[in-house]
């Protein structure tokens, strides 16, 4: 039975509450691929009736985060072949974001990326205890997710919102057993310089650079797992 960490407090409606509190635990690792979800358990862990559990399984499983298993929920599992694919899309969406961005973005919004670029770069010369696996991958995808968010295309960006989700499952597995998967410094640094000296043909190279490592990082950890008998992620 998977466990939940604290009961929800009483402030937005209780849908609201009981989607983003299982939302996160998920892409937090706190909640396992393949874990199975049993409402009665959800209910009493979050201390909500099971009317907020099932409004909100509903809207994972239509984002699918959740996916209807043997008869019941579970977190969808991520294999290396997902990966790939995953890749591929971002490798698309995110090679089209650098090139608007580089474009059409207004110098306001671009100043924001070399400031996400510091931020992490402090955070991986502390090192500290308390900046865990999720909270690195937050930085990571903040970067992305202003690159997308610079071009004014929400579409551009809801389509990132997707895909990073399902990514996050996977990537928080392979990080958790190996930090050197993540590069948030020097690619970063690099794909932000470009950008904000709208060069679009060094963006977009440095964001194919970027994601072909990272996609090469992260399945050889995936087949490393399941060669060791972790299996899918």
């Amino acid at each position: 039975m998977v466990t939940l960490s604290t009961p929800l407090p009483r402030r937005e409606s209780l849908h609201e509450q009981t989607y983003q509190a299982l939302r996160t635990s998920i892409l937090s690792g706190e909640l396992r691929p393949g874990d199975r979800l049993v409402e009665t358990h959800l209910a009493e862990q979050l201390q909500v009736s099971r009317t907020p559990i099932r409004e909100a399984l509903r809207q994972l499983q239509r984002e699918g985060l959740v996916t209807l298993d043997g008869g019941g929920l579970r977190i969808i599992s991520v294999s290396a072949t997902d990966a790939v694919h995953l890749y591929d899309c971002r490798l698309a969406l995110e090679q089209a974001a650098v090139r608007s961005a580089c474009l059409a973005a207004s110098d306001r919004a671009l100043a924001v990326l070399p400031q996400s670029v510091a931020q992490a770069e402090r955070a991986v010369q502390r090192q500290t205890s308390d900046l865990n696996t999720f909270e690195m991958l937050n930085l990571d995808y903040q970067f992305h997710r202003q690159i997308a968010a610079s071009t004014g295309n929400g579409w551009l960006t809801e389509l990132l919102d997707q895909v990073f989700d399902k990514m996050m499952l996977l990537r928080v597995h392979t990080t958790r057993h190996n930090p050197q998967v993540l590069e948030i410094c020097s690619e970063h640094h690099e794909i932000c310089s470009a950008i904000v000296a709208r060069d679009t043909d060094r963006a977009i190279a440095s964001m194919q650079a970027h994601l072909t490592a990272s996609k090469q990082r992260v399945v050889e950890a995936l087949e490393a797992l399941s060669n060791n008998g972790d299996g899918d992620v």
